[in-house]
């Protein structure tokens, strides 16, 4: 059984200054098999075709939540009810798991300076929870980590650490592991409208503000509540670092 992991962000991950109001840096991922991804994107279709007519919208967190681009419409109280109240129900209905890394920026520059690149480090913490998620899969065969790109320059320097990863493995996951699962990396484009790449963003931001903001009601992060990657009862898809 092949599993796709849609891995995106929120938030800027340089560590020269820290926006008081935003102090993370989150990289959230979403696996799920091949079937459970097929339903979804179909079911993302639909939405998108009963809203514009057009499967090939392009969800971004950011421009529904300030109804830009082809969001305006959502300017409309009953047409952004009626949006949000479908959009919630395939988040919540479809079957994935969320392995997202959370890093407080201001608690890291404090133990580690601002040396180190907290997009490569969080990466590796998702592939080796992937890989615990995977172990207890006994049909899982592949993994196939789906990266939105971001520049060339950024999505060298991220392969680069992922080859590093598949080859010394990380201080949790021995190389063969990771091998086990003939894993393969790659970069999409946003305008390739992968739909798994467009849930992975739409969950990170809430994650965000959920960690900035944890006593703040946040019906977003409730939706996802029952999403994050479990074991033996600890929530070990929501790691917060340092």
């Amino acid at each position: 059984m092949k599993y796709y992991f849609f891995v995106d962000e929120s938030g800027n991950h340089g560590l020269k200054a820290v926006d008081a109001d935003f102090p993370v840096f989150v990289l959230c991922g979403v696996i799920m098999s091949e079937e459970q991804h097929t339903i979804f994107r179909e079911r993302m279709y639909q939405l998108k075709i009963d809203f514009w007519k057009n499967k090939e919208v392009i969800f971004h967190s950011r421009d529904i939540r300030r109804c830009e681009k082809e969001f305006q419409i959502l300017l409309d109280l009953e047409i952004k009810a009626r949006f949000y109240e479908q959009l919630n129900r395939i988040v919540a209905e479809s079957e994935y798991t969320i392995i997202s890394a959370v890093v407080k920026k201001d608690e890291y520059i404090k133990k580690y300076g601002r040396l180190g690149n907290v997009y490569t480090i969080s990466l590796s913490f998702l592939i080796e929870r992937a890989i615990f998620f995977l172990d207890s899969k006994s049909k899982a065969t592949t993994l196939e980590i789906i990266v939105e790109k971001r520049g060339k320059l950024e999505d060298n320097e991220l392969l680069k650490h992922y080859n590093e990863v598949h080859s010394l493995g990380t201080g949790f996951v021995s190389p063969q592991r990771i091998r086990d699962y003939h894993s393969r990396f790659r970069f999409m484009s946003k305008k390739e409208n992968i739909n798994g790449l467009q849930l992975a963003d739409l969950v990170a931001h809430p994650i965000a503000r959920h960690v900035i903001e944890p006593n703040r009601v946040n019906l977003a992060f409730n939706v996802l509540e029952t999403k994050f990657y479990e074991d033996n009862g600890r929530r070990y898809g929501l790691k917060l670092f340092p």
